[in-house]
């Protein structure tokens, strides 16, 4: 029998087991190098191929991981933590927005703005650091604005960008269609620059994230950064390495966390707009 005369469902089945061995392929992948990591630490903590004090093995990292986490001191930290890099991460995405949507909405200030906003970026955060302390002092003030900066950079010029996208034509059609200017931002442009603007977003959280780290590296009392340097101060690798893990492990759920409500956002808007056509006469 020829393969075009074989049933949808015979070939599905066929089809399955290899389907179902590149799935598993595609969910294992990620893991294969953090877990040869985790094995080669291991086993060169077992064999003594590094000194104890200057790689503690796993099991100590966990213990001093535990400890932190019954005796209170990772949650008080993390708490201090988060509070700052979702305070500046919202004032900075916010003003960025505003500014990104301004700039791609009005080329005259994008022309005047733009040019001096790119001079000024590639200044990094900690270069700014003696300033913003001489204005604000080292109080957590300093903090929420370094880490504002950090995330405002990539949300302004992705929201730019975004806007970008819809071209000169397509924005003549709305016209000829007696779109008004507000429809035309709402309804053709915006939906076009949502995935770059979340791109953004994500990006501009994942600058905050390390801001947020260098910052109490510099300047802070307590925070994750803040157990990062006092274990490197008393040569306590195993507490530098346990909020290391810390750090990564909320970043890396904070992003998944924003990849997800992207998703949920985008998918949701397609929806509304697939069923608003469908009732369309």
């Amino acid at each position: 029998m020829s393969i075009l005369t074989l049933p949808a469902r015979h070939l599905a089945s066929a089809y399955a087991p290899a389907w179902n061995a590149r799935a598993a392929i595609w969910f294992i992948a990620p893991w294969l190098l953090p877990l040869s990591l985790y094995a080669l630490w291991h086993l060169g903590a077992e064999q003594g191929w590094i000194s104890p004090q200057v790689l503690p093995p796993p099991s100590y990292v966990w213990d001093t991981l535990s400890e932190l986490t019954t005796s209170g001191d990772l949650w008080l930290n993390l708490k201090a933590s988060l509070l700052r890099v979702l305070v500046g991460f919202a004032a900075g995405s916010l003003l960025g927005l505003i500014l990104g949507t301004a700039m791609g909405l009005w080329r005259p200030l994008q022309a005047y703005l733009l040019p001096t906003f790119n001079a000024l970026v590639q200044i990094p955060v900690l270069a700014w650091l003696p300033f913003v302390l001489l204005l604000v002092g080292i109080g957590e003030p300093l903090k929420y604005i370094l880490i504002a900066k950090a995330a405002l950079v990539p949300v302004t010029l992705n929201t730019l960008q975004g806007f970008r996208l819809a071209s000169p034509a397509l924005r003549e059609v709305a016209h000829v269609y007696g779109y008004t200017r507000r429809q035309e931002v709402v309804e053709v442009v915006l939906p076009l620059a949502t995935p770059t603007i979340f791109t953004g977003l994500r990006l501009g959280f994942t600058k905050a994230w390390l801001s947020l780290v260098v910052v109490e590296l510099v300047a802070s009392s307590e925070g994750l950064g803040y157990l990062i340097v006092y274990g490197r101060q008393l040569f306590q690798l195993d507490l530098v390495m346990a909020a290391v893990i810390v750090v990564g492990a909320i970043g890396y759920l904070i992003d998944r966390l924003l990849d997800w409500s992207e998703a949920r956002f985008i998918g949701a808007r397609a929806a509304s707009r697939l069923g608003t056509q469908g009732e369309a006469p």
